[in-house]
């Protein structure tokens, strides 16, 4: 494949990336519809509540078994003016046939009410390590997509999203519970701020691999780049260093820029392509 010539730019921190057709909305393509669910309790996260939006593309039957995928950070993920677009992506992507049947869960972080003053929880579900969150969404919010569709049991037709917290917390998900998910996007994962330290590349080292396929993106002028501790662009290179000793079918994309959500917005239809390739329909 022959690609067309990109120069470097020479600025690496103040880079903003252009977004392609697929992050656009095409004219002859049908919009998904899009349900939002309030979950105003949590066996997992005692007193939180949020709310999830469902998004079915056009045409999708709902007795059709489909794929799932999960977005956290949800509305941030979903909404066609942001910096990721996710409904306006799963929408073209969907119509030309490049994904399989698959409704896409946009997932926000819980919120606390702590003497009537609303708390997000944000960092508490997604930075730590462990099986919580994981199985917050199979447990608490995969139960209400599966009243609506018909979602495949097969761990392997089910992936999460992420970006910054959630982008580790999207790994996270799918290390704790591999028997409920099997693909993953981190785009500029915070792995560096895991409370105790980023686990992975230790774990990669010790553990049988997985089938898990997972992309993942990092940012060259992320936070602390160029710093011995707490440096989101290493962590991130380690991770997918000990993905590639250990054998796992992942792919690592580098971009310029700091710890921002444009260049992931950018690359989100191609790292759904790589993701779910061989599942098309």
């Amino acid at each position: 494949m022959m690609m067309p010539f990109v120069p470097l730019p020479l600025d690496q921190a103040d880079v903003d990336y252009a977004y392609g057709p697929d992050s656009l909305a095409r004219r002859g393509v049908q919009p998904g519809s899009i349900e939002e669910i309030r979950i105003d309790t949590s066996t997992r996260f005692p007193g939180t509540s949020r709310t999830v939006w469902v998004h079915r593309p056009a045409g999708l039957p709902t007795s059709a078994e489909c794929a799932v995928m999960f977005f956290n950070d949800g509305w941030w993920y979903l909404d066609p003016d942001g910096d990721v677009r996710g409904a306006t992506v799963l929408d073209n992507l969907s119509a030309a046939g490049e994904l399989p049947p698959m409704v896409s869960v946009f997932v926000d972080a819980g919120v606390l009410n702590v003497d009537a003053v609303p708390m997000k929880h944000r960092n508490a579900e997604y930075d730590s390590f462990g099986e919580a969150y994981g199985s917050f969404l199979l447990e608490e919010v995969l139960p209400l997509i599966e009243h609506r569709f018909a979602v495949s049991p097969d761990p392997m037709m089910r992936g999460i999203c992420g970006g910054s917290s959630g982008g580790n917390a999207a790994v996270t998900a799918a290390w704790c519970r591999p028997d409920g998910i099997g693909r993953v996007i981190g785009f500029n994962a915070s792995f560096a701020q895991m409370p105790g330290g980023n686990p992975f590349p230790a774990l990669l080292k010790t553990e049988p691999p997985r089938p898990t396929r997972i992309f993942l993106h990092a940012a060259h002028r992320d936070l602390n780049w160029n710093a011995p501790q707490d440096n989101w662009f290493a962590e991130n290179l380690e991770t997918a260093a000990a993905l590639a000793r250990a054998g796992y079918d992942f792919r690592l994309v580098v971009g310029d820029g700091g710890h921002s959500p444009n260049h992931g917005g950018v690359l989100l239809p191609d790292a759904l392509r790589w993701l779910w390739a061989g599942a098309a329909r």
